[in-house]
């Protein structure tokens, strides 16, 4: 009995260090994920839950160690140009998204993955964004500022804006700055408003004058090709007559034949 209650007790002892370990991990881990990027300033409320500001920090890249029980994040006023993929990924209860005032020129392809389900208004005014790429916005259909971004309208932004998911009324805010071509009256206008401007037309003509010359060189090569023919045949045909002229007629073998007959 005493060895057995000795062995009970050891036991006993590693459970519970171990279970003491298992504890403090836990705790570590969450306090990991839930506390503040080192960079920006983080508060909490019990309505609006956590907000991260990473405002005016002259940011080049999206911090990597934000909360994921972050509810707003600001990201405004940095030196960001680009979203890379899966940005925010690890941020499945944010709501709200400001990146206005930054250098964004490109939204890579799935760039707000997994924000879905959570996200409700999405700020990217007052940016360099001059088209939209619709894999960016994949499943996502919350609000969106677009405002004071260079857009320029052309045939591809008219046929990718019925791809993007956001809500529609968001895709107003998309003003043409240009526009290609540039005499359709395009600058200016709210693209979404404009529902007659057709800035495919000269892609259209372009494809139609490329169709044209390819069938007036095909017609081309085969008019070519049955002049060669007839020619060809034609010397053909004048080579054969020359050389039936050159063999010796029926005629003359007969007349020969009679005369030699005669002298002898």
């Amino acid at each position: 009995m005493p060895l057995l209650a000795d062995w009970l007790l050891r036991h006993s002892v590693v459970m519970c260090l171990l279970l003491h370990s298992l504890v403090l991990m836990t705790f570590c881990f969450h306090h990991a994920a839930t506390s503040c990027s080192k960079s920006c300033y983080c508060s909490q409320s019990e309505v609006g839950g956590k907000t991260v500001r990473c405002s005016n920090l002259r940011l080049t890249e999206i911090p990597q160690d934000i909360p994921n029980d972050t509810r707003r994040l600001y990201l405004d006023f940095n030196l960001l140009t680009t979203v890379p993929t899966n940005a925010f990924l690890e941020l499945p209860l944010l709501n709200e998204l400001d990146l206005s005032h930054n250098e964004l020129v490109q939204l890579e392809p799935g760039a707000f993955r997994g924000l879905g389900g959570s996200l409700q208004f999405l700020d990217l005014s007052s940016n360099r964004l001059m088209t939209l790429n619709p894999e960016a916005f994949e499943g996502l259909q919350s609000r969106a500022n677009l405002t004071h971004n260079p857009w320029h309208c052309d045939c591809n932004l008219q046929n990718v804006m019925p791809q993007v998911d956001l809500e529609p009324t968001s895709l107003a805010g998309i003003v043409c700055q240009t526009s290609e071509p540039e005499d359709v009256g395009a600058q200016g206008t709210p693209f979404l408003l404009a529902k007659d401007l057709d800035l495919c037309v000269v892609l259209k003509k372009t494809t139609d004058v490329a169709m044209l010359v390819t069938m007036f060189g095909w017609f081309t090569m085969v008019i070519s090709y049955l002049v060669y023919y007839v020619r060809h045949n034609q010397e053909d045909a004048r080579r054969h007559l020359e050389y039936l002229k050159s063999l010796p007629s029926k005629q003359g073998k007969s007349e020969e034949s009679s005369t030699i007959s005669t002298v002898v």
